[in-house]
């Protein structure tokens, strides 16, 4: 069982605000109520879309993302910028692994604030739990929900770490404190299983 509020006075000591709700219903009336009028990008989560934000948040903000047709550059440009992440541990490090870099390149650098978006899934209790999830649970999904035939995405069991062309892991982030660039950042947890 995760220790919800050991994370959180973890994040919050490395720089990060935390909030947690039983529901991603309710996580995604409060983001929505929040993010009002604003210039909000996001990559391809599969955790934000499925809690509605993406058919939500475009009704009263600018948004871009690829789900909506927008690009990575413009996305990358907007002053909010919401993701999920791959796992987290209990010390209160994120993990993300992409392909493109954009998504990863968002949580670190270019906006104004970050939300990040975590579904108690993705709760390990240590760095090296949260990165073998990252790798060996979120990966392999992502590989299949993509259709790209890597060994991880074929057998579906863990990472190979392989040479494929089709290889989706090619970055690997992950943040230790809120980034410098960024003036503010937050966490929200879910009780609720979201995304891989």
């Amino acid at each position: 069982m995760a220790d919800i509020k050991k994370l959180c006075e973890n994040l919050e000591k490395n720089g990060f605000h935390a909030v947690y709700f039983d529901t991603a219903k309710e996580a995604a009336d409060y983001l929505d109520a929040k993010l009002d009028g604003r210039t909000i990008g996001m990559g391809g989560s599969m955790t934000i879309k499925d809690m509605g934000l993406v058919d939500r948040l475009p009704t009263h903000n600018t948004f871009y993302s690829h789900w909506t047709g927008s690009t990575h550059e413009q996305a990358a440009g907007a002053e909010v910028y919401l993701s999920s992440v791959n796992g987290v541990a209990e010390t209160g490090e994120l993990i993300n692994i992409d392909g493109t870099g954009n998504r990863v390149a968002s949580t670190i650098y270019g906006h104004k604030e970050l939300y990040l978006i975590v579904g108690i899934n993705k709760v390990e209790s240590s760095f090296e739990q949260a990165l073998w999830r990252a790798r060996n649970i979120a990966s392999p999904k992502n590989a299949q929900r993509l259709g790209v035939q890597t060994p991880c995405a074929v057998k579906g069991d863990r990472c190979y770490d392989c040479n494929s062309p089709q290889r989706i892991c090619k970055a690997l982030t992950v943040l230790w404190r809120k980034p410098n660039a960024i003036s503010y950042a937050e966490v929200i947890l879910v009780g609720e299983s979201l995304g891989y």
